[in-house]
């Protein structure tokens, strides 16, 4: 197994660059990563290959055979005067860089747009479903990270390096906290304005409970198990979970009948208590 995470930098910030090559290489940081055989967790160091200031510089060593691909790229955003520079990138490499081992490049992109509060800016929505679509759109696209190059006290290489360790460890994705704050709030918002119909029926206190305990992760076994009170069965919590689906309107999914409950104040969050 390779002791090195290889690393590719695109930005035309010559300073980012440097800075970001010189975090990564000199600093001798290492990484944890996944467990082995034995449950020890392993570490790696990481290593900066190669630095670009645009996407055909990335390409053409990408298409060099001497070159070795890398393991990451950590690609800006938005560069020469293009906002969305970073998302064309990912899906040209997602298109025509598949690896034939299964061992595709993980993409990492960062941003700057997360540098200020929110709360004092004017054109806050639209801001707020611009920089949502960003980050989504570059999800489906094929990124496996979005980190805001703006953290506390300004640019921190702790922000990619817990990156690379989430991802390395089987996360699919990562967002580091000014994103997260920027996405919470972009959701936070969607269910204030979305207007919903009322219920045509209502949810009764049983139904309620069995929501709360799914949103919490409780299998059908594990609610009837909790529901004592109800003398519930599997089998008749999986028809009342169903039951449920039709009053909200929605196909027979987990995740789906619980975002619905959200939505129409059936439960709220505060009241979910999370179960190993």
């Amino acid at each position: 197994m390779d002791d090195k995470i290889t690393v590719m930098i695109v930005d035309d910030e010559p300073l980012i660059r440097k800075a970001i090559k010189y975090e990564l290489n000199e600093r001798n940081e290492m990484v944890d990563c996944r467990m082995d055989d034995d449950g020890h967790i392993q570490r790696k160091a990481i290593e900066v290959t190669d630095t670009f200031a645009s996407g055909p510089q990335l390409f053409a060593a990408l298409n060099d055979p001497q070159r070795p691909r890398p393991d990451y790229l950590l690609v800006d955003m938005e560069f020469q005067g293009e906002p969305t520079g970073g998302i064309a990138i990912t899906d040209r490499i997602r298109r025509n860089y598949k690896s034939p081992l299964g061992k595709d490049i993980k993409i990492i992109i960062l941003s700057g747009r997360f540098d200020n509060p929110l709360q004092n800016e004017t054109n806050r929505l639209q801001r707020l479903k611009d920089i949502g679509g960003v980050v989504f759109e570059a999800l489906h696209k094929g990124a496996n990270a979005f980190v805001s190059k703006n953290a506390t006290g300004g640019f921190s290489i702790e922000n990619i390096l817990r990156a690379i360790s989430c991802l390395e460890r089987g996360e699919e994705y990562y967002f580091n906290y000014p994103v997260m704050l920027t996405l919470k709030e972009a959701a936070e918002l969607y269910f204030e304005k979305e207007c919903h119909a009322p219920l045509d029926e209502p949810v009764t206190d049983e139904e309620r409970e069995i929501l709360l305990l799914e949103a919490a992760g409780c299998t059908a076994q594990e609610i009837a198990q909790r529901l004592t009170r109800w003398a519930e069965t599997d089998k008749s919590i999986q028809d009342k979970q169903k039951e449920l689906s039709r009053k909200f309107g929605i196909v027979n999914k987990s995740g789906a009948r619980i975002a619905k409950a959200i939505q129409y104040n059936v439960i709220d969050t505060a009241d979910i208590e999370f179960r190993k």
